[in-house]
């Protein structure tokens, strides 16, 4: 079997709408540090130079958000009512793991400009590849923003879905679609602009709105989608970290592949 990595990385030097703060404490310091926490919470008094080379553990510190790199989105994410179920959308603790070890198969959409892409090019990639999505298989859109990644153009140029293409998707019985981009939905300034021509409010970020008519998961900010071998015959393990009351939680998403 064989692995290939399909995340981003969570990177304080990147280019971020809601930049990363990543402090490093050295082993040193992660050593002064833990004298200072036992004294203050256990009162224990311990030099922190007994240890060997005077060194205990590094320690890593950061503030980011749940959207920050590769992330599963939760239905409590697209807002707070739903139109299924008992109204009330779920947490990310909430969902199904089974959801996020399944089957997948990959959408070539790198020709695809800047924009939503609508239904009949998803249903001329699948006719292209020959292969309709199961119940459960994780779609996986491969539309090429990862080249972008770090920079301010990862947020502006991308494709994202419309609405017509979620649903369809989700006829099939998907529940969890991904993407390399940093939204499922078009560009925010693509978005405004075509609300802006056309005063047609279903162009608000129709991916992530419908959401809150049917339960599904999306995961954005995927890489290395080009490195799948083929369209299908994989696996997608992408189970989401577990935080509760969490509208979204970051994935070290992984295809498996069997050689």
């Amino acid at each position: 079997m064989r692995f290939i990595d399909l995340s981003s990385p969570v990177d304080a030097a990147f280019d971020e709408p809601d930049p990363v703060r990543h402090e490093i404490l050295t082993p040193r310091e992660g050593a002064v540090h833990m004298s200072e926490e036992m004294r203050e919470h256990f009162g224990i008094d311990f030099d922190p130079d007994e240890l060997p080379d005077g060194e205990f553990l590094s320690l890593d510190r950061l503030s980011l958000t749940t959207h920050t790199g590769t992330h599963v989105d939760a239905p409590s994410h697209y807002g707070s009512r739903a139109a299924y179920g008992d109204g009330v959308p779920r947490n990310i603790d909430q969902m199904p793991l089974e959801w996020f070890f399944r089957p997948g198969v990959v959408l070539d959409l790198t020709d695809a400009g800047t924009g939503a892409v609508g239904a009949a090019r998803l249903e001329k990639e699948l006719a292209r590849i020959g292969y309709t999505p199961q119940p459960l298989d994780i779609v996986l859109l491969h539309t090429g923003a990862e080249r972008h990644l770090g920079t301010r153009r990862y947020f502006t140029d991308f494709a994202g879905l419309d609405g017509p293409a979620v649903r369809m998707l989700l006829d099939l019985g998907v529940k969890v679609i991904g993407t390399d981009a940093f939204s499922l939905d078009a560009p925010f300034g693509n978005i405004i602009e075509r609300y802006r021509k056309t005063g047609d409010r279903s162009v608000l970020w129709p991916a992530h709105f419908e959401g809150r008519q049917r339960e599904y998961c999306q995961v954005e900010r995927l890489g290395n989608l080009g490195a799948l071998p083929a369209p299908t015959g994989f696996r997608v393990a992408c189970f989401p970290v577990k935080i509760t009351g969490g509208g979204a939680g970051w994935t070290r998403a992984v295809a498996l592949v069997d050689d």
